[in-house]
C-alpha cells in the first residue's frame, strides 16, 4: 500500500495498531487503520441427470485446467446468489435447489471456500466468459489429473463418496500448503 485511500498520504506506516494484535497498514496523518480480510470463494457442484457440470478455466490462474464453477463473492449478494451468478458466468447454466455442502479453510491463501450443491434447470450449458468448454461428466470422466486447484478435488470425492451413500452431509475443513508445498487437507 502506497498512499491512503482516505487522505492520500504516502506516509503509510506497516505496525500493529493500539489495541490490536496483528500488522495493518496505518495512516498516521489521518489514523485510517487498512483491514485485510479473507476472501470468500464460493461455487456449485452443479448437478443435471447424475452428471456433474465441469468447465475449462479460460483465465488465470490455471488456464486450460478443469474446475466446478466457483469464483469470488461480490458485495451486496449472499452466498447462495454469488455461487448462482459464478454458476452463470462460466456455464451460462442457471441453478436451482443450492444446499450448503462444503466449508473449507484455505488459510495460506486468505481464502474461504463455500460449495453448494445444485440442480441445472433445464440441462443447458455452454461457455461462459470464464470457460473455454463446459461439460457435464460422469465420475469415470473427471478428468482427476488435470483439476484446477485441490479444492475442487476434495470438493469432487466428497460429492461421490456421499452419493455413494445415498446421503449427502455438509463438509468442513483445512486445505493448507506446508513449507515444502505440499497439500494437506484435513476434514473435520
Amino acid at each position: 500500500m502506497k498512499f491512503c485511500s482516505s487522505c492520500g498520504s504516502s506516509d503509510i506506516e506497516h505496525k500493529i495498531p493500539e489495541g490490536d494484535n496483528r500488522l495493518r497498514h496505518c495512516c498516521p496523518r489521518c489514523g485510517m487503520v487498512f483491514y485485510e480480510n479473507p476472501k470468500i470463494v464460493t461455487g456449485c457442484v452443479a448437478q443435471w441427470q447424475d452428471k456433474i457440470l465441469m468447465c475449462k478455466r479460460a483465465i488465470e490462474p490455471r488456464v486450460g485446467t478443469w474446475t466446478l464453477p466457483a469464483g469470488f463473492m461480490e458485495n451486496h449478494e449472499t452466498l447462495q446468489e454469488a455461487a448462482a451468478r459464478e454458476t452463470f458466468e462460466e456455464a451460462t447454466a442457471r441453478t436451482s435447489n443450492l444446499e450448503l455442502f462444503a466449508i473449507y479453510n484455505l488459510p495460506h491463501i486468505s481464502q474461504v471456500y463455500v460449495m453448494f450443491k445444485a440442480d441445472v434447470l433445464d440441462g443447458e450449458a455452454s461457455s461462459g466468459i470464464e470457460s473455454l468448454e463446459t461439460e457435464f461428466m460422469d465420475e469415470s470422466d473427471i478428468p482427476w489429473s488435470d483439476l484446477s486447484f485441490p479444492i475442487m478435488t476434495e470438493t469432487l470425492k466428497l460429492y461421490f463418496e456421499d452419493r455413494k451413500h445415498g446421503e449427502f452431509s455438509l463438509h468442513t475443513g483445512e486445505i493448507m500448503r506446508d513449507h515444502e508445498r505440499a497439500i494437506q487437507i484435513t476434514r473435520y
